[in-house]
């Protein structure tokens, strides 16, 4: 049960959060890019 709730709220997710996977590109785009500026800082 828990694993199909997983899987569900994964879907959901990546519908919701970026509908093509030029979306989902600048997503983790945006990710990294956080990543770097707070390296950078330290």
């Amino acid at each position: 049960m828990k694993k199909w709730l997983g899987v569900v709220l994964a879907a959901a997710w990546l519908v919701a959060g970026c509908n093509t996977i030029e979306g989902m590109g600048k997503d983790i785009s945006k990710a990294g890019d956080k990543i770097e500026e707070a390296a950078k800082k330290k």
